[in-house]
C-alpha cells in the first residue's frame, strides 16, 4: 500500500511539473515581465505565472544577497542594478514596467 502511494505522490509531482511554464513561454506570451525593483512581475495573473514568478524572485533574491554581501553594497542596489540590465536585455515586444507601475511593450 505504502509502495502505490509514493508511486501515485511521484507521479503526480511530475504531472505537475510537466504542465508548469516556462520562464522564456511566459514572457513569450505576455504573462510576466522585467520591474524596476529587479524582479518579475506578473503582467496577467494565472497560476502558472504566479507560481513562476514567486520561484524566479525567490532565486534572483539569493542572488542578489550575494553579490550585496561580496561587493558590500546593498540588496536593493544590486536588484536596482539587475532591474537595468534585464530591461535593456528584455526582447522587443515582451514587457517591462515603467517607474509609475505601468506594464509596456519594449
Amino acid at each position: 500500500m505504502k509502495t502505490k502511494l509514493l508511486v501515485l505522490a511521484a507521479g503526480l509531482l511530475l504531472s505537475l511539473n510537466a504542465f508548469a511554464i516556462s520562464l522564456h513561454d511566459a514572457k513569450s506570451q505576455g504573462l510576466v515581465g522585467e520591474q524596476t525593483n529587479g524582479y518579475l512581475g506578473i503582467v496577467k495573473s494565472s497560476q502558472d505565472a504566479n507560481s513562476l514568478a514567486k520561484l524566479v524572485n525567490a532565486k534572483r533574491k539569493v542572488h542578489y544577497e550575494k553579490i550585496a554581501k561580496k561587493n558590500g553594497i546593498s540588496v536593493n542596489e544590486v536588484a536596482k542594478r539587475a532591474a537595468e540590465k534585464a530591461m535593456n536585455a528584455t526582447k522587443k515586444g515582451r514587457y517591462i514596467q515603467t517607474k509609475s507601475g505601468k506594464w509596456i511593450k519594449k
